[in-house]
């Protein structure tokens, strides 16, 4: 016996998305045997785009019952039958929270109208309703009315049991080690099959081939169930748009990470929120004026061909020079941190030794520069690569770290001899350092002090 539902909600997500109308009709395989429909007062005002596009509007669900008020009926009628609806995972979710939310535990059997129509009718362009009752001649009126949508999926329904393969299907989608209820409507299983349980990258993508979210794992293919269990609102809009599932291998969850950062700021996938905004950077540098004169200034990265050290925001790289300054007995205004064309007056930093009152020659204060530089520059003689499980039992994976920046990771065969950094740069790819992999590196080093690492000659 089957129930095949259709709901019509408020569209504010799975724990907001409060049903406005709904439709049941219990079939039996062969003909209706009952049937349940009823407006649905949400006691939420409903979004004018959701009455555009339903019709249905405050004033209609005014006097109608609450879920509460009719839950009894929904119980009764969907009593061990399968539940049965177009895109089935959102029906199912949004009805089985309103039960939770009166303390009501709603479980049945799920079949999804979009998977049994994939694989029983394959090589539509669509299979949104409209489209597939359109291709296949089903009757649909009442198009975004929960009655209309729920007949015309009970006539889809008949359709599909009466395919020669429909008994070996539905089988296969009921059973519980089958995960066909729980896939996205629009994937198909065998590409999630396909999906190792091993640490990397996965790519969501919609039916037109564009990538919405990057993700990573240690086991990329328990991650990405996941996504398929989740009932948040930003999940299921997700899921429901995804019709492919592609992946790259990292051999490690640190390499893993900063392929997935690496790939957010360079795709901007529409669900990753995090990660997509490309923080501005700031960099130190040094340059020789027409008198000799070193001086130290900062700018953002963009226009710092060879930064000395860098920085996700203008007031820390300020400070940091400050400091410099102080420490080595700088002067403010040839370290660019007060603007004036005479001798530096800073409140603050009061350690110049009088090179810009002539005071000081520009070989000792040029000396004091040197030393600030190396300074900051005192990870340059220390390249630093760390050393991780490759993809394979037969590769290393590396990631280097030169002059306290990330410069990117590639891999290895274990066969490979490494003695010197230009050797090792061959196998690197590039990647851009950015406020993202300085806190992934920097909390990995944290956990893992004793790292193994490449001695590599510089």
């Amino acid at each position: 016996m089957y129930t095949i539902i259709d709901i019509e909600t408020t569209g504010n997500g799975v724990k907001g998305n409060k049903i406005t109308e709904i439709s049941i009709f219990k079939y039996d395989g062969n003909q209706i045997v009952d049937e349940f429909t009823s407006l649905v007062n949400p006691q939420s005002p409903i979004p004018y785009f959701i009455t555009g596009l339903t019709g249905i509007d405050d004033q209609m669900v005014q006097n109608a019952p609450t879920f509460l008020e009719i839950s009894e009926n929904i119980m009764s009628i969907t009593e061990g039958c399968i539940f049965v609806a177009h895109s089935v995972n959102f029906d199912y979710g949004v009805i089985k929270e309103e039960f939770r939310q009166i303390g009501i535990d709603f479980t049945r059997k799920k079949l999804c109208t979009v998977r049994l129509s994939r694989k029983l009718i394959p090589g539509l362009n669509s299979y949104s309703l409209g489209k597939l009752c359109s291709a296949i001649e089903i009757p649909l009126t009442d198009r975004h009315r929960a009655r209309g949508d729920a007949h015309a999926t009970v006539l889809l329904f008949e359709q599909l049991l009466a395919k020669p393969d429909s008994e070996t299907v539905f089988k296969k989608f009921l059973n519980a080690r089958s995960q066909e209820a729980t896939l996205p409507p629009h994937l198909p299983k065998s590409v999630f099959d396909r999906i190792p349980q091993k640490p990397g990258i996965y790519y969501f993508m919609n039916q037109k081939g564009e990538i919405i979210y990057v993700g990573k794992a240690i086991n990329l293919k328990k991650r990405v169930l996941g996504h398929f269990y989740d009932k948040s609102r930003k999940e299921i809009q997700m899921c429901s748009e995804t019709a492919n599932i592609d992946f790259k291998l990292a051999g490690s969850e640190l390499v893993a990470l900063l392929m997935e950062s690496a790939e957010i700021k360079r795709l901007f996938p529409p669900y990753n929120r995090a990660q997509k905004r490309m923080g501005k950077q700031y960099a130190i540098f040094s340059y020789e004026d027409r008198n000799g004169i070193t001086h130290l200034a900062f700018n953002t990265i963009k226009g710092v061909p060879d930064p000395l050290k860098i920085f996700h925001n203008q007031t820390d790289c300020r400070a940091y020079l400050e400091e410099i300054c102080k420490s080595f007995s700088l002067c403010p205004k040839y370290c660019h941190l007060q603007q004036t064309t005479s001798a530096c007056s800073h409140h603050q930093i009061t350690t110049c030794q009088g090179i810009c009152k002539g005071e000081e020659s520009v070989a000792d204060y040029n000396g004091k520069v040197q030393e600030a530089i190396q300074h900051m520059k005192m990870l340059a003689s220390e390249v630093r690569v760390i050393k991780e499980k490759g993809r394979e039992p037969h590769e290393n994976a590396i990631i280097l770290i030169a002059d306290g920046v990330y410069k990117g990771f590639g891999f290895i065969d274990t066969d490979i001899e490494i003695s010197s950094l230009e050797d090792l740069t061959a196998f690197i790819t590039p990647q851009k350092h950015t406020v993202e992999t300085e806190s992934i590196l920097t909390q990995y080093l944290l956990k893992e002090p004793t790292t193994q690492m490449f001695n590599v000659a510089t």
